[in-house]
């Protein structure tokens, strides 16, 4: 996400490091590229056009011009700028009405609403809270059931309704069922169309009206730009919105929709939908990703989910593994395993200050094939080369590459890609950062 955006500000940055001192006309001429990378990235030009002025103002400041660094106040104005445009802090949900919380998800169809519902439901479980679903489009199917799916595979009850067609009585019986079952939280998977019409805002007012929802989050496809924009501004107009959830975040290099919703709509982005899986799906923190658009990182995220993927017990293994030199190619097929919870590869490199700069770092990720060929080599190893790489002789690794579809060459590298790993990471628990830079190839 943002990947465009990003490779534009950064070469705008470099340039305005590169002078010792700034004169008006460094600044003029760095905030005009700004703004031609804002508007490329599909960010409204209204908002493109104030968030300049913005910057302006505070960067043509004396305090500023006058620094040892201006540069980079520059950068830390933008930054700021770019936060407080997508909202400044993190929107949580509301938590301070009674028990069943209705959550109304309210959008066009193909928004991606029902895969949201089951990830906002799988969210919520997580932080220890009772979730309902309540499939309320009627007017397809295939939702109601995709939900029912949703629900069992993620061990949440789905209401199942016989109130035939009416969205309306679903909807109530499902709160009156939540409200004796002790849940927390009712998620109102409503209609969509193809576009607003009348009888949508209708039906979705009159859900409104009985169940007086706490939060009703317009979800928007990120992928459609400042459409998604239009159509968050008329819903908010007829039904009222109390926040935005932006989906397929991760397809969206321009990433245009984050940085206009709040400043044309005045509503939040509470949560982003960051890929296919039901676990990905995070808290939108505008700082963290204003830190990210500008390849200052997000170590914050990063821990988080690390904390919420990686088991400690095994961490804890690893780093005595480490400490001893025994890092065996098991540990780093578990490695990239636990990892690939976390997301893209690239997108977590992407989280390491300093990183997410660097010329080729996201190529060097490996992909979802890469992974599925580096399991099936090391499970065509016997355990005492997955022990100890040292063994494997030009017969071993041709017998590897037969009993895993693959070749010698593939073989070769994953046994290459072990033993920069292993040297990496123990660089990185005896150096931190300075450490990781003098044990990675590409730094050398």
């Amino acid at each position: 996400m943002f990947d465009n955006l990003s490779e534009r500000l950064n070469i705008v940055f470099k340039k305005l490091r590169g002078h010792g001192t700034l004169t008006e006309a460094n600044v003029q001429e760095a905030l005009k590229e700004v703004r031609m990378a804002l508007l490329e990235a599909d960010v409204n030009f209204r908002v493109a056009k104030e968030f300049i002025d913005s910057v302006k103002v505070k960067a043509m400041g004396s305090e500023v011009m006058q620094s040892l660094t201006p540069g980079q106040q520059i950068i830390k104005i933008v930054r700021d700028e770019l936060a407080s445009l997508m909202g400044g802090v993190l929107s949580p949900i509301d938590t301070s009405a009674r028990p069943p919380i209705p959550i109304m998800l309210v959008g066009l169809q193909g928004s991606g609403k029902t895969t949201t519902a089951g990830k906002l439901a799988r969210y919520l479980k997580s932080k220890g809270k009772r979730p309902y679903l309540v499939p309320a489009d009627v007017h397809r199917p295939a939702a109601i059931l995709q939900l029912k799916r949703l629900g069992e595979q993620l061990s949440i009850d789905v209401f199942d309704s016989n109130a035939g067609d009416d969205p309306l009585k679903i909807c109530q019986e499902a709160f009156r069922a939540a409200d004796r079952g002790g849940y927390d939280y009712v998620i109102l998977d409503t209609a969509g169309r193809l576009h607003i019409d009348e009888e949508l805002m209708t039906e979705l007012s009159a859900i409104k009206g009985s169940i007086s929802p706490s939060e009703i989050l317009f979800v928007a496809d990120s992928m459609i730009g400042q459409d998604a924009v239009n159509v968050a501004k008329a819903f908010d107009e007829r039904v009222g919105l109390t926040g935005v959830i932006l989906t397929k975040l991760d397809g969206d290099a321009r990433g245009g929709v984050a940085l206009s919703v709040k400043a044309v709509t005045g509503k939040p982005i509470k949560f982003i939908g960051v890929g296919e899986k039901l676990d990905a799906f995070e808290p939108f923190h505008p700082d963290r990703m204003a830190s990210r658009i500008l390849g200052m990182g997000d170590v914050l995220t990063l821990i988080e989910k690390a904390h919420e993927t990686f088991d400690q017990k095994k961490a804890e293994e690893l780093g005595q593994k480490l400490k001893k030199d025994s890092f065996t190619l098991d540990d780093f097929k578990d490695q990239i395993q636990q990892m690939r919870k976390m997301g893209s590869f690239g997108d977590i490199l992407g989280m390491i200050p300093g990183l997410g700069k660097l010329k080729g770092i996201k190529e060097m990720a490996p992909d979802e094939k890469d992974i599925k060929r580096i399991e099936a080599i090391i499970n065509s190893m016997t355990r005492v080369e997955r022990r100890d790489p040292a063994v494997l002789n030009g017969n071993r690794r041709l017998r590897i590459a037969k009993g895993s579809g693959t070749t010698v060459q593939d073989v070769n590298q994953l046994v290459k890609r072990h033993a920069e790993a292993r040297k990496m990471m123990k660089m990185f628990t005896s150096g931190g950062m300075k450490g990781l830079k003098r044990g990675m190839p590409m730094f050398r």
